[in-house]
């Protein structure tokens, strides 16, 4: 996964730690993201024509790459805030 750089920082000038931050605050994002969506009924098999048991056990992992991908895409900025918050943590260690 390529992680977005922060607002006004190029992807290039991050430093590791800065990537490994980023990187864990948009897991974080599209965790909760997901959990929304399955609240929503997203990924909930039909009554009709569903697909069994197959399909409810591996419907979790369409949930978080699609909540993934809405990270990818900017997301709700949930993940930049939990960036400068880890950020701060780090700086303050």
């Amino acid at each position: 996964m390529t992680a977005p750089s922060p607002i006004g920082m190029p992807a290039n000038t991050m430093s590791r730690q800065d990537q490994a931050l980023r990187e864990v605050a948009d897991k974080l994002e599209a965790s909760f993201l997901a959990e929304m969506l399955k609240s929503a009924g997203l990924g909930k098999t039909s009554e009709h024509f569903g697909g069994g048991a197959g399909e409810d056990q591996f419907s979790s992992f369409m949930l978080q790459e699609q909540a993934m991908q809405m990270v990818k895409a900017g997301g709700i900025g949930l993940s930049e805030s939990l960036f400068h918050a880890l950020k701060e943590k780090q700086n303050d260690q």
